[in-house]
């Protein structure tokens, strides 16, 4: 297998408007990450994949372009991010751009033209459809963010596609001349330096609507072997691919080296276990770590030396996986390390998003004023008027809304946590007094150094990137396997509960790699597991 140095690094994700302030406007901006890349070199990481600073209107926080080759004001100029990308590569840190190219904003130049006269040019640029024989919507297509994903538009009496908000018009990938513009802005990209992209619900882009399919598309896989064909085929860069849909069988068409598609895809499978049956996001359910094993074990095993796994529990969608599906209250500690344990022991690309390495937790509301995401506003006021209860509903955002994760970062327990000067542009979490990088530094045993020998020892051993995997068969609340590399042998043992765990193993013991307690122990027979305990020993 060819191998390549994304297979090798761990990736950090950066929220801009929540990551470091510059200049006290209450928003961080691209100044505000170069002034911590020395902390993310510390850390170890390899690349930062940059979520969306391109010019937009903010409808979605920067998911809605309007311009894909300017900045937008609030970060920055240009000029800032070749800085970016000048002084990330002195420190051997890449920066991966977030490509999102299934929509545009309703302000993008494309959209306003289309909009103007149904025989512009620009009109195909974009989806659109005549109303039902009734006068209603074209069909029953529903928006990730609640309702129809048709809107009306009065001035050419026609509906326009729009899988998210009505600010974020669906492009029309059927179109060559779409996918020539999109092809060319990323050769502009390309040509500035970065390392390559993290696609944004890229498996829409085949979409039919007329037939109702929205994720992959039958031309889906023509239009990502056209792109890498156009534009990073000839480099090598990481690309990974935001994948609501895929399975271990479809992962393999995007990330298989001779089908020359991605380097990797982020699939949702695992994500979507605290989820009731047939529910949405917002339906809670308890986690069932058997089903958490039989899934990721799963993607191990079936991706094989065939495709590549990317690794990850939290992003600027997902809520803190430590309040989660750890213990954020009394071992807030011990099962943020744990959790980084299991995961960047196993096979594939990990991925950390800013504050998991601190152990940064949920933000409860009390009120939907406190809300600033779409997403959850929309859901509060669509279930409200189905006659759901204000409790539960807010029960639902407080647990899996995205403004948990796009909280500012906490850098010290100074007025708003050192992320700015200024008014935050969101509520920082009340705790940052308590959790915060200052201290995380200042702590020998903090979550910061578990996550920064986890990435150290990639470096160290090509076992954790190599490695074949093999679970182990334990009580449903322990999650351990092997990793097997050229005659060496690790196994991972963690405890995902609350509470005492049985565990027992015949083999024998060499060394002990990483664990999040200090217990001393020689044999592996007969472990009464502490809570949320891990370790990871080599053995013969």
């Amino acid at each position: 297998m060819v191998q390549h140095w994304w297979q090798e690094i761990v990736v950090y994700q950066i929220y801009p408007r929540s990551f470091n302030d510059s200049n006290g406007d209450g928003i961080g901006d691209l100044q505000g990450i170069i002034e911590k890349l020395d902390y993310l070199k510390e850390l170890g990481i390899g690349a930062i994949w940059l979520s969306p600073v391109y010019q937009s209107p903010n409808d979605d926080n920067g998911y809605d372009i309007s311009n894909y080759e300017a900045i937008m004001d609030e970060f920055g100029s240009m000029d800032d991010m070749e800085e970016l990308l000048a002084q990330a590569n002195q420190r051997g840190i890449k920066i991966i751009m977030d490509l999102v190219v299934n929509h545009t904003s309703d302000e993008h130049a494309w959209f306003i033209e289309a909009r103007k006269d149904k025989n512009s040019p620009y009109r195909d640029y974009y989806i659109w459809a005549n109303p039902a024989a009734d006068g209603t919507t074209p069909n029953d297509l529903t928006s990730f963010f609640s309702g129809s994903a048709w809107k009306f538009d009065e001035e050419t009496g026609q509906y326009y596609l729009h899988f998210f908000s009505k600010k974020q018009p669906d492009l029309n990938w059927e179109n060559e001349k779409v996918r020539e513009e999109v092809y060319h802005m990323m050769n502009f990209w390309i040509d500035k330096g970065i390392g390559g992209f993290r696609m944004d619900v890229i498996d829409l882009i085949g979409k039919v609507p007329q037939e109702k399919i929205s994720t992959n598309g039958p031309k889906l896989h023509d239009y990502l072997q056209e792109m890498n064909q156009k534009t990073f085929g000839k480099y090598d860069l990481l690309t990974v691919g935001e994948t609501m849909a895929a399975t271990p069988e479809n992962a393999k068409l995007y990330s298989k080296p001779e089908r020359k598609e991605l380097s990797m895809v982020f699939q949702f499978q695992h994500m979507n276990l605290d989820i009731q049956a047939n529910g949405e996001k917002w339906d809670l359910a308890p986690l069932d770590v058997a089903k958490l094993k039989e899934v990721l074990a799963k993607w191990q095993k079936e991706l094989g030396d065939e495709g590549w796994n990317s690794l990850y529990w939290n992003n600027h969608d997902q809520p803190r996986i430590v309040s989660r599906w750890g213990d954020d209250d009394k071992y807030r500690v011990q099962s943020a390390k744990m959790l980084a344990i299991l995961l960047h022991m196993m096979k594939g690309t990990p991925y950390i998003y800013q504050g998991e390495e601190i152990g940064m937790t949920n933000t409860p509301i009390s009120d939907i004023s406190e809300a600033a995401d779409i997403e959850s506003i929309n859901m509060y006021h669509e279930r409200l008027a189905k006659g759901y209860d204000k409790k539960d509903i807010l029960a639902s955002i407080n647990a899996k809304g995205r403004d948990n994760a796009r909280r500012p970062m906490a850098w010290d327990s100074s007025t708003n946590a050192g992320f700015t000067s200024g008014k935050p542009w969101l509520a920082l979490n009340d705790n940052y007094k308590d959790i915060n990088v200052e201290l995380a530094l200042k702590g020998p045993n903090s979550i910061f150094y578990t996550y920064q020998k986890l990435i150290q020892l990639r470096k160290e051993n090509p076992i954790m990137i190599w490695g074949s995997f093999q679970l182990v068969d334990t009580v449903d609340e322990v999650f351990s396997y092997y990793r097997k590399y050229k005659g060496q042998r690790w196994l991972v043992v963690t405890n995902f509960s609350s509470e005492v765990q049985p565990f027992s193993s015949e083999d024998e013991m060499k060394k002990v790699i990483i664990q999040n307690t200090v217990d001393e122990f020689t044999t592996l027979e007969n472990i009464n597991l502490q809570p949320w305990q891990a370790f990871v020993v080599e053995v013969e």
